[in-house]
């Protein structure tokens, strides 16, 4: 899954947590970490400022996925 170029990041954030919401209803199991990352790895390029600076500023692996 992949952000779209015109698509809004809260359209894309909450698709996302749909599918991942459903995954944890079958049985599957992630952290925040993986969430948050996944996030990250997916975006456009146009939010690669903002995907720098929140991995220079704060421990990705104790980031709650809500930040």
């Amino acid at each position: 899954m992949l952000m779209e170029e015109d698509q809004k990041i809260a359209d894309y954030f909450s698709k996302l947590m749909t599918v991942v919401n459903q995954m944890k209803t079958c049985g599957e199991e992630f952290t925040d970490q993986q969430i948050n990352e996944k996030v990250m790895r997916t975006l456009t390029s146009k939010f690669d400022f903002i995907v720098v600076a929140i991995q220079e500023s704060k421990d990705v692996r104790t980031m709650r996925i809500e930040e």
